[in-house]
C-alpha cells in the first residue's frame, strides 16, 4: 500500500506544472496566433481562423527573406553536424590512449563552452575583417559554430567511449579484422545510437545558434538573425507562422533522431536474439 502523498509531493507537481507552463506556454501562444485569419492582428483575441500566414510565409516578402535564411540555416546545420560527429569520434578514439599533451588538448578544445558566445563572434568577425576576408555563413560562421557543437560532441563521445567494452575490437582482431574492418563492422555500429546523439546536437545547436552568427554570418542572415531582424519591422501573425515552422523543424529532427535510436535498439535487439537461437 502506497502511503498518503504529502504537502511536499504537491508542491514538487505544482512547481513542475509551472515550469512546463513556463517553458512551452509561449510556443503553444505562437502556435494558436499563427493561424489567425486574413485580418488577424499579433494579440488576442483572434479574427478567423485559416493558414493565410502560412502561405504568404512562402510568398515574396517586403522585409526579410525566410526561403534563403532556412536554407542557409538547414545547410549549415547539415555541414556543421558532419563535421562534429566525425571530429568527435575520432577524438574518441584517439583519446583512449594517454599521450604528451592529452590534458592540455583536453581542455583548449573545451575552453570555448566557458568563454561568451558573443565574445567568439566577435573575435572571429575581426579575425577574418584582420586578414581581409569576407565573413559569410558558410565560412566565418561555420567555424563559429564548431566552436560550440564540437565541446558538446567531444564530452559525449568520451564518456561514451568509457564505457565501451574493448573485448569487442580484441575479438575481432583475433578473427583476423583490420584496425579498419574492426572500426567499421564493430565499434560504429556499437556506437551508432551515440553517433546520432552526437549529429542531432551539433544540428540543433547550429540550427538555433544566434550570437555566434551575429558578427559571423556576413551578407546573409542564418534564421535565427533572420527572425531577430523580422521582429522589429514584421507587424503580422506571419512571423508566428515562421516561429511554428522553425519550431516544427526542431521537433521533426528530434523525432527522426529518437525514431532511428529505437530502430536500432530494436533491431539489437532482435538480432542478439536470433543469434541465441542459433547456438
Amino acid at each position: 500500500m502506497h502511503g498518503k502523498r504529502g504537502p511536499a509531493f504537491w508542491f514538487l507537481a505544482a512547481f513542475f506544472g509551472l515550469f512546463v507552463l513556463f517553458l512551452y506556454g509561449p510556443t503553444l501562444t505562437i502556435l494558436v496566433l499563427s493561424f489567425q485569419g486574413p485580418s488577424g492582428g499579433l494579440t488576442f483575441p483572434m479574427n478567423g481562423v485559416s493558414v493565410h500566414w502560412f502561405k504568404n510565409l512562402f510568398e515574396t516578402q517586403m522585409v526579410g527573406d525566410f526561403a534563403g535564411s532556412f536554407q542557409r540555416s538547414m545547410v549549415l546545420g547539415a555541414a556543421v553536424m558532419v563535421v562534429t560527429v566525425l571530429a568527435s569520434f575520432s577524438a574518441g578514439l584517439a583519446f583512449r590512449t594517454r599521450f604528451r599533451g592529452s590534458g592540455v588538448v583536453f581542455y583548449l578544445a573545451i575552453a570555448s563552452l566557458i568563454v561568451p558566445s558573443i565574445l567568439i563572434s566577435l573575435g572571429i568577425g575581426l579575425l577574418f575583417r584582420v586578414l581581409g576576408w569576407d565573413s559569410a555563413w558558410y565560412s566565418s560562421a561555420f567555424g563559429a559554430h564548431l566552436t560550440w557543437t564540437l565541446p558538446f560532441g567531444l564530452l559525449i563521445m568520451f564518456a561514451v567511449f568509457n564505457r565501451f567494452d574493448r573485448r569487442y575490437e580484441e575479438a575481432a582482431r583475433d578473427l583476423g579484422a583490420t584496425s579498419w574492418q574492426t572500426i567499421r563492422h564493430v565499434v560504429i555500429p556499437i556506437l551508432l545510437p551515440s553517433l546520432i546523439g552526437v549529429g542531432l546536437f551539433g544540428f540543433t545547436l547550429s540550427y538555433d545558434e544566434f550570437a555566434r552568427s551575429l558578427y559571423t554570418s556576413g551578407t546573409f542572415n542564418t534564421l535565427p538573425l533572420e527572425i531577430y531582424g523580422m521582429t522589429t519591422n514584421v507587424t503580422t501573425p506571419v512571423l508566428y507562422a515562421l516561429g511554428t515552422v522553425t519550431t516544427g523543424v526542431s521537433f521533426a529532427v528530434i523525432a527522426i533522431a529518437l525514431v532511428s535510436v529505437t530502430w536500432l535498439r530494436r533491431r539489437r535487439a532482435r538480432h542478439g536474439s536470433d543469434a541465441g537461437k542459433a547456438a
